[in-house]
């Protein structure tokens, strides 16, 4: 009696359908891969401009409770323009303020003129900032990004005479510090603008 192999290997059929499905289970492991990698990379520029959203707004607070004014001295001012960039605000802020000294031997008198505005790069908006010591450095310093991943930036006055939060203001004219300083912007989260805004107070007089 002859004893006939069950053993008949694979089909030609069989395995185009094993590869088949080789390749769409890989495709989808590489495809849920990259979109876990994408997530994170979102996950973390986000984390990043949200902390650099924080430090500048702060900045911009603990300066202005230390801006500085005397209609005596030209050296001193506070001075906030309205613009706009297509329809979207896009202020800019400049104020004499006290800075604290960094401690590394060089001259300063500890009172610097900051400015802060919006420029265009690569078709993206940046938040820059300068600063100056009004009496040892010279009048070419260089500006710096502060803030990246912004679409607008709002700088208010509150303006104590009349009661009312106006867009401009020059201590040449107006002859005091705004009361209180308000600051809006809207960074880009996931293609979205998102609003964040910080009040801020004066702590110093000026006259």
């Amino acid at each position: 009696m002859s004893v006939t192999s069950s053993n008949r290997g694979f089909t030609l059929l069989e395995i185009l359908i094993a590869l088949v499905l080789l390749g769409i289970l890989s495709a989808a492991l590489y495809g849920s891969y990259f979109t876990v990698l994408r997530a994170r990379e979102r996950a973390s520029e986000g984390m990043e401009a949200r902390r650099e959203l924080g430090s500048t707004l702060d900045l911009i607070r603990r300066e202005f409770a230390a801006a500085k004014f005397d209609r005596n001295d030209k050296h001193l001012r506070f001075v906030v323009e309205d613009r706009d960039n297509f329809g979207k605000p896009a202020s800019s802020l400049e104020m004499t303020t006290l800075i604290p000294s960094p401690g590394a031997g060089r001259k300063e008198s500890g009172i610097s003129a900051v400015r802060y505005r919006l420029v265009e790069k690569d078709k993206r908006f940046i938040l820059t900032r300068r600063e100056q010591d009004i009496f040892f450095e010279s009048p070419d310093a260089p500006e710096y990004p502060q803030m990246e991943r912004i679409s607008d930036f709002l700088v208010e006055c509150y303006d104590s005479n009349s009661a009312k939060w106006v867009r401009s203001w020059d201590t040449a004219l107006n002859y005091a510090l705004p009361a209180m300083l308000r600051v809006t912007v809207h960074v880009l989260e996931d293609g979205r603008p998102v609003e964040f805004s910080i009040l801020a107070h004066s702590r110093i007089t000026g006259s």
